[in-house]
């Protein structure tokens, strides 16, 4: 077995039984956000159990969870979670998405799903389920097999509710879905209330215009009743609600660029600077908030969106999709945008949304999102080793070692991968004398240049006979100057 701290991995410590005990006193109180007892000095059980899984004090958990710099989704009705942390102190964390739509999918499926990402590492699932399907029981099932914290987008389902017509939803519609979401156990959902009426024409110039489901729906809504956003509008109602489950906002980047020509333009900043505004109003209930960001951003301006989303919404934990370096790859945006994810990780972004190959292609199968979740799970680690994270690079120093030593199968079983790792290998080496050569197919028995074994002993005795040479050189320098 390898050990936890070593290997990255979590075991859970029977958590549904536990938790249990923890929601319940706590069920029918006013607020019972993680925020609002971090505010009044209490270390709940949520936070003591991120303290552990992230080896940080539980006092300083307690306080970057009452600042708003971490938060702990965790909804009260969602029983068999393991709670996590994201924000800045603890390390990068990775989302996958599922969802049934129209045309594919149903329970069963979303569950396998969910499993899938969970194997291959998603600290985070959101259901982003569109129809075609009871979303009800799809989401319940969803949350019910889920270790991790689920997220949706109830507009979604709201829009749904009205079977898909923009005239007849009103404000009401939207609050009743999203109290429907918290009372089904979801521990967050995107809120696009930062896309304001007066935003809309500073759309105009843009390639790709409003690439976000979530913000095209809001954006017809105002065109066509002539109203203020109601999700801005309503957004204390939405505190209220939310702080009865311990429910977090993810205030969605509706207008977020959708290619890199549209990047960091007057839209996206000026939605960005009202998601501050709201992010400070939400921690007046006391209740979490995440910051959703963009999208499609050039390698120049990553470092400059992550810190004017750290300014403008006063440090609450940064969630962004990518962001794609390029848009001339479809087919491999995973790689284009784990290369933005990295970066965004790097300069301060908390958690990272995964994209897989199929993005902007179709509705990714069992093999993209692996593709995704790998590729991202290795953006998020960089991120972790290049912010010099306690205990980071440990994984990687035991792999090394492990590589150094040709332990094939500890390379395998410490890889973000192994079963990928141990096929690649199996590929030209299968038989099981191969698990202890020292060589694989890339250079053969006889050219490896790690079978040169120096060891330290050797590379002391070099040091002398040079520091003996060194000695020698500079005394006959002397003799030569005193003969000049």
């Amino acid at each position: 077995m390898i050990e936890p701290a070593v290997a990255d991995l979590w075991l859970p410590i029977a958590v549904p039984i536990m938790r249990a005990s923890w929601v319940s006193p706590r069920k029918g109180q006013a607020n019972v956000s993680q925020m609002h007892y971090a505010r009044q000095g209490v270390v709940t059980e949520e936070m003591a159990y991120v303290a552990k899984r992230e080896n940080l004090p539980e006092s300083l958990v307690m306080e970057e969870v009452a600042r708003g710099r971490m938060i702990i989704p965790a909804n009260i009705n969602h029983i068999g979670l393991e709670p996590m942390a994201i924000g800045i102190a603890s390390k990068c964390k990775v989302n996958a998405n599922i969802g049934a739509s129209p045309n594919a999918s149903d329970a069963a499926e979303e569950v396998n799903k969910l499993k899938l990402a969970v194997k291959y590492g998603a600290d985070t699932v959101m259901d982003l389920s569109t129809g075609g399907v009871n979303l009800d029981e799809v989401r319940t099932a969803i949350i019910d097999a889920s270790p991790v914290p689920i997220g949706t987008v109830p507009v979604y389902q709201a829009l749904e509710s009205v079977h898909g017509s923009i005239e007849k939803l009103d404000e009401d519609d939207f609050l009743h879905i999203i109290e429907k979401h918290c009372q089904q156990g979801v521990d967050y959902q995107t809120i696009h209330a930062g896309l304001l009426i007066e935003h809309l024409p500073k759309v105009k110039g843009r390639l790709t215009g409003i690439v976000s489901r979530g913000g095209g729906i809001l954006a017809q809504w105002m065109l066509y009743h002539h109203r203020q956003n109601p999700l801005f509008t309503r957004f204390d109602d939405i505190c209220e609600i939310f702080k009865r489950y311990d429910c977090t906002f993810s205030l969605g980047d509706s207008l977020r660029p959708g290619c890199q020509h549209d990047a960091s333009d007057a839209a996206q900043l000026a939605e960005l600077h009202t998601l501050g505004e709201l992010t400070r109003r939400a921690w007046k209930h006391d209740v979490q908030v995440m910051v959703e960001g963009p999208g499609h951003v050039p390698l120049d301006q990553i470092e400059f969106n992550v810190k004017k989303q750290m300014e403008e919404c006063s440090e609450a934990p940064f969630y962004v999709l990518g962001p794609l370096v390029t848009d001339i790859a479809p087919g491999y945006d995973h790689i284009t945008s784990a290369i933005g994810a990295a970066m965004a990780g790097w300069h301060g972004t908390a958690m990272l949304c995964y994209v897989t190959p199929k993005e902007h292609l179709g509705l990714p199968n069992a093999e993209d999102v692996r593709e995704g979740l790998i590729a991202y799970k290795i953006a998020a680690h960089a991120a972790d080793i290049a912010r010099h994270r306690p205990g980071a690079r440990d994984r990687d120093d035991e792999l090394s070692r492990a590589r150094y030593n040709f332990d094939w199968n500890k390379q395998f079983e410490l890889s973000l991968d192994p079963e990928r790792a141990k096929e690649y290998h199996d590929e030209t080496l299968p038989a099981d004398i191969y698990k202890q050569a020292e060589f694989c197919s890339m250079c053969g028995p006889k050219h490896c240049p790690m079978q040169t074994k120096i060891t330290d002993e050797d590379l002391e005795g070099l040091e002398k006979v040079l520091e003996i040479k060194a000695g020698a050189a500079e005394l006959t320098t002397v003799k030569l100057d005193k003969a000049d």
